[in-house]
């Protein structure tokens, strides 16, 4: 589990140096970043399957439609987070879509050829690229698992433990996760209702495991949140 947070998120010093195309000698002119606005879809579902981008500035949110009109949200990207990685495994179409979360979101696109080009020049930057497209396998059948067999706290509940162990900051003895969902954000990724997010949450509260605010969530002892 460990390897997830140095594998699963990059810092902005890392993958987001090389792969954000203005920041890159050369392509800054080729690739202009995408500036889009809240609901605003970046790519649809079915769309040709020829680009990566990085999440600049804001959140993006990665889901996919069933049955015509059911939603269901995969995944929410925060700055410095990749997308649209599955371009690299040879996918014709899209299987799912990318729909800005904010006002001002910005990604940088870069063209699948051009990312081949950097990979064959950098070693390190093909094995976490490869890396998290196997990271994101695992993450999505173990939570494909817990759809089908998990009650709903303790889908939430390892949702919690999941992002901390990938996006936490350690505190003294307690673990930070900067927080960027709302309750509804995270019923939706777990797919629990809003009520029973923040039913669990105030719980957790109350036996003094968690503690949150708007700006984040507290986890007081990772080995209570069970």
């Amino acid at each position: 589990m460990s390897e997830h947070s140095n594998i699963w998120y990059f810092e902005e010093t890392d993958l987001y140096e090389i792969l954000c195309p203005h920041k890159t000698p050369g392509m800054e002119d080729k690739h202009k970043p995408n500036i889009y606005k809240k609901d605003e879809h970046i790519y649809f579902q079915d769309a040709a399957s020829d680009t990566i981008y990085m999440v600049a500035n804001g959140r993006v949110k990665i889901g996919s439609n069933v049955d015509g009109d059911k939603e269901i949200v995969n995944a929410i990207l925060t700055k410095g987070e990749i997308f649209g990685e599955m371009a690299l495994t040879g996918e014709g179409k899209r299987s799912d879509f990318a729909q800005a979360m904010d006002n001002d979101t910005r990604v940088c696109p870069m063209t699948i050829e051009d990312l081949q080009g950097l990979m064959k020049d950098n070693k390190e930057l093909s094995f976490k690229l490869f890396k998290i497209i196997g990271l994101r396998f695992t993450r999505m059948k173990r939570r494909i698992e817990a759809l089908v067999f998990k009650d709903a706290r303790t889908r939430i509940v390892e949702f919690l433990r999941d992002t901390a162990i990938e996006k936490g900051q350690k505190v003294g003895f307690e673990m930070m996760i900067k927080n960027h969902l709302t309750h509804k954000d995270i019923a939706s990724l777990t797919g629990t209702s809003r009520q029973t997010v923040t039913t669990i949450m105030n719980e957790l509260r109350e036996e003094n495991i968690i503690n949150f605010d708007r700006r984040r969530i507290l986890i007081r002892d990772m080995e209570k949140l069970v």
